[in-house]
């Protein structure tokens, strides 16, 4: 199964939430009609292609929005990483899967350590 989600949550989740959630969270920071979100979407899909063990929240960021502000979210997409509201790894701007490697090593790291 792949968690891959395609479309933007509208209504962001709260951080405390997001902070409480069990397991590891793929947060992506972007916005439907972003050309720098959409070109990084291959990418993504590709990094959590088999990892049933993550959740991928795509967050509809904009001017003012609380989650973004709170992460100091300043381009999209930006990917952040969390587990138990730890920050594992971010990426701003990925354009292929290599520049996604330090999300996929600590995903492995995060895993050996689970």
């Amino acid at each position: 199964m792949n968690p891959y989600r395609a479309e933007y949550e509208v209504v962001e989740p709260a951080r405390a939430d997001l902070d409480a959630a069990p397991g590891t969270l793929l947060l992506e920071f972007g916005a439907s009609w972003c050309g720098h979100c959409q070109a990084a979407q291959p990418a993504i899909r590709e990094l959590l292609d088999g990892r049933a063990d993550t959740i991928h929240v795509k967050v509809a960021d904009g001017r003012g929005q609380p989650l973004g502000r709170a992460f100091a979210v300043k381009l999209w997409p930006t990917l952040v990483l969390l587990r138990a509201g730890k920050e594992l790894a971010r990426v701003v701007r990925p354009v292929d899967a290599a520049d996604l490697e330090p999300l996929q090593r600590a995903l492995v790291d995060d895993g050996a350590a689970a």
